[in-house]
């Protein structure tokens, strides 16, 4: 029996599966699709806090090298500078989706982690001790828990009865890449229906096409006689498009999953909620699922917490989700050519030349304004992402986001040496001694005085912090890390230590 299996390699299924990886879990990846190519045009980029977490576990850079950095952010068609923000990484990254799969596959390869390409499950069944797949071929894969990151038909989420609630689509785009015989005018532009654009690509014959529909598509796959519709209908010309690399419709539906988890059956990504592209929202939310689900079921499968850490899943990640889900509706209404919406973003412009309300919106665009504990009068940075301080160790300089290339939670202890301690969570937890000057700054919050002690999670968010004393320590080590005196399944290894893979791939006949 596998100890997890991911249903769907996309971007939040292959960020899950390396997370599960890099926490020794033996962890296993489906995907209907037989190769790794992306067939259709589908994000083409992602924002700060989503690189940051690629930073967190030292993979930033690959993706940096192959994409295009814009530091700036759009709100109503209006193109704000970001580059001021409190990050490492102010701005979004121009990058299209089937590279950002590409380099997500290598690095769980590198981990070690199975993909069964060409096999897709069909449903399943689930008891006490575990979950098992029906594959459409007719074997059967047998698992401790299961993950869907299906995407936003998910056939897992429909299998376990969790209702879809939200709002139907009001209107359709298709995006492509197509080659074409007549020129092209480049450029975007907005009507009463939507945006339309055509951008040449580098290659010198292929032309990327975003063309709103006159009439919301059905939610099926678009055909090239259904590109050619829309074209004609808003340039009165199809420009004699042919051969598409890619074709993909998506709508402003929006909807969220009314709970993100069904006993072992858990949803991430568009599995647990769709929304309009608008923005660039949906590689974001998927890795910011990924890295929050990862760290905890890893805990529970390997017998370190309780089966109810699960549950901080949803309570988290599902209010957090719901606030851009109401973002990208109201920026997706933006983008009509009418009197009335002309108007609301002029409103939206005006207030963006104030400082405050740019840094409000821009950190909520850039994934930047997260915070998992309520505001009740306790340290600012409490819930929130934690800073990639540049801090002096014992063995010289060290920044912050280095400590969790391992995704392994770190007490850093920035006050006098021994002033903190891990006691018996010092198998789950790193210990780091080190030393900061000056004050800390964070999106929204702004200038925050050092704390004497954090306690970081391994997604990296903040899970306590110290006043110079170890009050509460304890309780969040407990809450986050298992009880003092858990049991550990047999065979587990410390966080951070990936686990030797078997060979068997889990199927049955």
């Amino acid at each position: 029996m596998v100890e997890v299996v991911v249903v769907g390699a996309g971007p939040t299924g292959l960020m899950l599966a390396g997370e599960l990886a890099l926490a020794g879990v033996d962890v296993q990846m489906v995907e209907r699709r037989s190769s790794s190519d992306l067939v259709g045009m589908r994000a083409r980029g992602f924002h700060s806090r989503t690189v940051e977490i690629l930073d967190q576990r030292g993979i930033a850079d690959r993706f940096l090298a192959e994409g295009r950095t814009v530091p700036a952010a759009s709100f109503a068609t209006r193109s704000v500078e970001v580059g001021d923000l409190p990050t490492r990484h102010p701005y979004t990254l121009a990058l299209v989706q089937s590279r950002i799969e590409r380099l997500l596959t290598e690095w769980t390869e590198e981990l070690g982690v199975p993909i069964h390409r060409g096999r897709e499950v069909v449903g399943f069944g689930q008891d006490a001790g575990g979950v098992d797949l029906h594959l459409g071929d007719g074997a059967s894969m047998r698992a401790r828990y299961l993950v869907a990151a299906d995407g936003g038909r998910s056939t897992i989420r429909k299998a376990a009865g969790i209702e879809f609630p939200g709002w139907d689509a009001t209107r359709s785009t298709l995006i492509a890449h197509v080659e074409v015989t007549e020129a092209t005018p480049a450029g975007m532009r907005i009507d009463e229906t939507g945006i339309h654009g055509l951008t040449p690509m580098d290659d010198g014959r292929t032309v990327q096409v975003l063309v709103t529909e006159q009439q919301p598509g059905p939610a099926t796959e678009p055909t090239l006689a259904d590109l050619s519709a829309a074209l004609v209908a808003v340039y009165d010309t199809d420009f004699g498009v042919r051969s598409p690399t890619s074709i993909s419709r998506f709508s402003d539906a929006t909807r969220q999953a009314a709970a993100y988890r069904a006993g072992r059956v858990l949803l991430a990504g568009d599995a647990a909620h769709i929304h309009s592209p608008t923005g660039g929202q949906g590689i974001g939310l998927g890795v910011e699922d990924a890295v929050n689900l990862g760290w905890k079921l890893a805990q529970v499968v390997r017998g370190i917490a309780p089966d109810s850490l699960l549950d901080t899943y949803q309570a988290e990640r599902h209010p957090a989700t719901a606030r851009v889900l109401r973002y990208t509706m109201a920026m997706s209404a933006t983008q009509r050519a009418d009197a009335r919406v002309s108007a609301l973003a002029d409103v939206l412009a005006d207030l963006l030349s104030i400082d405050a309300a740019r840094v409000r919106l821009a950190a909520l665009h850039l994934g930047l304004d997260v915070c998992y504990e309520p505001a009740d009068g306790r340290h600012p940075l409490l819930g929130r992402r934690m800073p990639d301080l540049d801090l002096t160790g014992g063995e010289g300089p060290l920044r912050v986001f280095t400590l969790l290339h391992d995704a392994r939670p770190t007490l850093l202890n920035l006050g006098e040496p021994g002033g903190v301690a891990l006691g018996s969570w010092g198998d789950r937890v790193r210990l780091v001694d080190a030393s900061y000057s000056g004050v800390w700054e964070l999106p929204v919050v702004g200038a925050v005085e050092p704390p004497s002690a954090v306690l970081v999670r391994p997604d990296g968010q903040v899970a306590w912090v110290g006043d110079g004393t170890p009050a509460g320590l304890e309780e969040a080590l407990n809450r986050w890390f298992g009880p003092r005196a858990a049991a550990r399944v047999a065979g587990a290894v410390p966080t951070g230590q990936a686990r030797g893979r078997s060979d068997q791939d889990g199927t049955q006949q």
